[in-house]
């Protein structure tokens, strides 16, 4: 049990480690604050992790050992409430989880506290449910519904477990609201900002990066740009849409693949606009656009609501369509919009601000539990 003068011990915590995204981004500052506490995780890709992973105290579940669990670990939706509920975290004060999945539910002490930064209530499991079982084979539409219907009851009440939840939108805590019956704290991302001033000089090319999977929308872009002939730029790679997006493509679309850091803001910080044309969570991308001084026409739902101001940092178009993106770009080219300002949006959501309010949310748990701890009576003998 706890006592009333020792540091709290710290675990981090996150769905699984084998690719590199903006929940990657959030544990990176989750590590940052706290550097010496483990991470635990699902399963975890060295090759395919972030390379600030490396060489640092990672653990994982017993899924990890098992043949092609590090590579379709998605498969094994199922077994992973029982790998999580395996985990020893007794020994912790403070749980931090990130999650999109079922990391939520791990078991701590009774005392301990558990803040979870939801990215979202798992998406195939609750509003995503029927376009996923649309698109499945018949194989798995066949044992879809009965897999799914005890894993949402694992997942809701595992949300039970949790002491405080932390949104990474007021769009996601809507959603915890509704699956879970819970209240959350919005607290955005935070991203990199490039050192120095931007230029409010832009190229003629507009720039789309983003993984080709089928709610992102890319298609939208590209369809938009085919038609009014405009250059696109579209960086990034992997996904079951890859293939069909570039046999979609026309001769003014340009696919670039997976880019550095250092190209990555040479793109941004060069575009007419960045598009994004699907339904994000919260989104990055929009953000990183923007702190290049670059102006976002964006799909009018979901996270982009709380970053774009539009008429000043971009443009909503709100019927997700290739004509109405068309219609959104040729409003765009009849305005001008400032570098200056799309940086200063993107400056408040800074990863500095966001590790400051992560920590103070943390330490403001951990202050009310001490003092709970403090008033309860002593045990009588």
């Amino acid at each position: 049990m706890r006592t009333k003068h020792k540091q709290p011990k710290v675990a981090l915590v996150h769905d699984w480690l084998v690719g590199e995204g903006g929940g990657e981004q959030v544990l990176k500052c989750f590590h940052e604050i706290w550097p010496d506490a483990p991470i635990y995780t699902l399963v975890f890709n060295e090759e395919k992790a972030p390379s600030w992973t490396h060489g640092i105290d990672i653990r994982t579940t017993y899924i990890q050992h098992w043949p092609g669990g590090k590579t379709h670990h998605k498969l094994l939706l199922s077994f992973m409430p029982k790998a999580w509920e395996a985990l020893d975290l007794t020994e912790y004060d403070l749980v931090v989880s990130s999650c999109a999945g079922c990391c939520k539910g791990i078991i701590t002490r009774p005392d301990a506290i558990h803040v979870c930064y939801c990215h979202s209530p798992i998406r195939y499991v609750w509003d995503l449910y029927y376009d996923y079982l649309d698109g499945a084979s018949a194989i798995k539409r066949a044992f879809m519904p009965s897999m799914i219907h005890s894993v949402r009851m694992w997942d809701f009440q595992a949300a039970q477990r949790v002491d405080s939840f932390i949104s990474n939108s007021d769009y996601v805590g809507k959603r915890i609201s509704k699956f879970y019956r819970r209240k959350s704290t919005t607290i955005h991302p935070g991203i990199s900002l490039p050192e120095g001033k931007v230029s409010e000089e832009r190229g003629e090319y507009y720039f789309v990066l983003s993984r080709f999977v089928s709610y992102k929308r890319i298609d939208i872009a590209i369809e938009a740009c085919n038609k009014m002939g405009r250059r696109l730029i579209v960086a990034g790679s992997g996904g079951e849409e890859e293939e069909k997006l570039r046999a979609m493509a026309g001769p003014n679309v340009e696919f670039v693949g997976r880019v550095s850091d250092e190209q990555l803001i040479d793109y941004y910080s060069h575009a007419k606009a960045f598009l994004f044309p699907g339904i994000e969570d919260f989104g990055l991308t929009p953000l990183e656009a923007m702190a290049g001084g670059t102006p976002v026409l964006a799909y009018g739902e979901g996270g982009a609501l709380e970053t774009v101001v539009d008429g000043e940092t971009g443009l909503f178009f709100f019927e997700q369509s290739a004509d109405a993106l068309k219609e959104c770009i040729e409003k765009f080219e009849s305005l001008s919009f400032s570098a200056a300002t799309c940086r200063a949006r993107a400056e408040q959501f800074s990863r500095e601000r966001f590790k400051k309010e992560i920590t103070d949310f943390c330490n403001s748990m951990l202050k009310e539990s001490r003092e709970s701890f403090d008033r309860k009576p002593p045990t009588q003998c």
